[in-house]
């Protein structure tokens, strides 16, 4: 039998001109460049397939992306030194995969992890976004209260069922546990006018996210930070577990996925475990 080996990638990329993570006919995606790429530099035909952290969507970026494959150890070894730097020959620009190892024993990108981080940064500036920056931050026309925003966000975190932030998918539960959920504003830049508000950031991580979380999350509360909703509206939208046509989903440029958090190598497989079971919500 061949010998194959597990590795663990750490990758970056641009989200602009990829039509999401996820591999799809006739699209450029994350998945298909970077599967390509391997297969060319490990002579692998087909290429081997990734297991990614989380899905990403069309427009998003990510700084720390995780994911795995399995290939044989003949092909690996041959460039086990190099290969990133070898990829980065072979990948274009807007995708860099920063990093190659052997994973651990029990390894799984998706289902080893403990918490997804992600970033979305908004511009409140009135005469618009630095255009350096338009591709990853949302312009935001009104001004945003921080101080209203936070006290938002404090009443969603938790374990709850996020039905109402959520595209629904068959067999699917959206039970979360949000670990946290907070805005900050950036330091302007120096030389920036005095009149700018500048950049707010919400970082919101949690042990994983159903679809369009992050960004129905995040425009519930711009929503409140400029005053056209009452702070405890976002918290009424989740209890009544049900999607509601009031919450805008943000646009995907904002979002970047920052961080994914793992165990120590020896609750790895144990972690995989307990992410593959069925959440439920005890009864009050």
């Amino acid at each position: 039998m061949t010998a194959l080996v597990r590795l663990r990638l750490d990758i970056g990329y641009d989200g602009s001109d990829f039509a999401g993570w996820a591999r799809q006919p006739e699209q450029r995606t994350v998945q298909g460049v970077i599967e390509d790429a391997l297969g060319r530099l490990l002579r692998l035909d087909p290429p081997p397939v990734l297991t990614v952290a989380g899905r990403t969507d069309a427009g998003v970026h990510a700084r720390g992306q995780v994911a795995h494959v399995v290939v044989p150890m003949a092909a690996y070894t041959t460039v086990n030194d190099t290969m990133p730097r070898r990829l980065a020959r072979l990948l274009p620009p807007d995708v860099r995969v920063r990093r190659v190892a052997v994973a651990p024993d029990g390894f799984d990108a998706r289902f080893s992890a403990l918490s997804r981080r992600y970033a979305y940064r908004v511009g409140d500036d009135p005469m618009g976004v630095d255009p350096l920056r338009r591709h990853d931050v949302l312009w935001h026309p009104r001004p945003l209260d921080l101080g209203r925003m936070n006290a938002a966000a404090a009443r969603l975190v938790g374990e709850h069922d996020f039905a109402a932030f959520c595209r629904r998918r068959e067999g699917a539960t959206s039970i979360r546990r949000l670990l946290r959920f907070e805005w900050a504003r950036e330091e302007p830049a120096a030389g920036a006018d005095s009149r700018g508000r500048g950049i707010v950031t919400a970082t919101v991580e949690a042990d994983a996210f159903c679809h369009s979380m992050v960004r129905a999350l995040v425009g519930a509360l711009l929503v409140v930070g400029d005053g056209r909703r009452d702070i405890d509206w976002p918290a009424e939208v989740l209890s009544a577990q049900v999607r509601d046509s009031a919450v805008n989903v943000a646009p995907a440029h904002g979002l970047s996925l920052e961080e994914i958090r793992y165990p120590g190598d020896e609750d790895l497989a144990r972690r995989a475990q307990e992410t593959r079971r069925v959440r439920t919500l005890p009864v009050p």
